[in-house]
């Protein structure tokens, strides 16, 4: 079912989300502590992507391995710095693929998104709400899953124009109607937001001394760690966080 983080605020280097703390990222694909029967392990790829200094748009670094295995990571992760990243470890639904372009972050101008969970009864159960996606949207998912599925249909309220948190917001409420036990952990950001859901997912939030930090577990013992109620958006920015009930 994955586990994912963003953080927004001073650069830091990505290896102080992915590999350093006593329970980053990395630890969390083979230890997770909150699963909620959703899985054991996240083994079926992982990724990253971040904003380098001044650029537009972010780079992402994506793998169909276990993000323990991955022996580029750690000296990547500890030369490059970022203000911006979002990161997430994967756990594939039976029957759906493991390949590289199957593990978040999805991108897509300057977002990157990623779900942690799974969409109950997909592809049928949300069939009607992406009869209303252009074809070639559909004939372009980055892979044949859920998540991608549900990026195509978040990506296509953006485009449109809708503002991400009440588009993210609607998009879940949509979806856990058609499709009524589906676990929707959604995290999105631009580089200067962070925008989640916590829906049959854990999650947890940091925020203070000009950073916000989202992750489905927390990486640390920090007391400064709040968890997000189940039901809830959160939507952060590096002066702070919200968190309210999702509609």
């Amino acid at each position: 079912m994955c586990r994912h983080l963003g953080y927004l605020g001073p650069p830091v280097p990505l290896s102080s989300l992915l590999l350093d703390p006593p329970h980053a990222l990395a630890t969390q694909a083979w230890a997770p502590r909150d699963m909620r029967g959703g899985g054991t392990i996240n083994a079926d790829g992982f990724g990253v992507g971040w904003w380098p200094p001044g650029a537009a748009e972010p780079v992402r670094y994506r793998s169909a391995m276990p993000i323990w295995t991955d022996a580029a990571l750690p000296p990547l992760a500890a030369a490059t710095s970022s203000g911006a990243i979002l990161a997430a470890v994967r756990s594939a639904t039976v029957g759906l693929p493991v390949v590289e372009t199957a593990a978040a972050p999805f991108t897509d101008g300057r977002w990157l998104f990623s779900h942690n969970g799974v969409i109950r009864g997909w592809p049928a159960a949300v069939a009607a709400l992406a009869r209303g996606l252009p074809v070639e949207d559909l004939l372009t998912l980055d892979a044949p899953t859920d998540s991608a599925t549900l990026w195509a249909l978040l990506r296509a309220r953006l485009r449109a124009g809708e503002p991400p948190a009440k588009a993210v917001a609607a998009l879940v409420a949509e979806v856990a109607a058609a499709a009524p036990g589906s676990r929707l952990n959604l995290l999105l950001t631009d580089g200067t937001q962070l925008i989640a859901t916590a829906h049959g997912h854990a999650l947890s939030a940091r925020a203070g001394r000009g950073a916000v930090l989202i992750s489905s577990e927390p990486l640390d013992a920090s007391p400064a760690w709040r968890p997000v109620p189940d039901g809830h958006l959160v939507v952060a920015t590096t002066a702070g966080l919200e968190m309210t009930p999702n509609p």
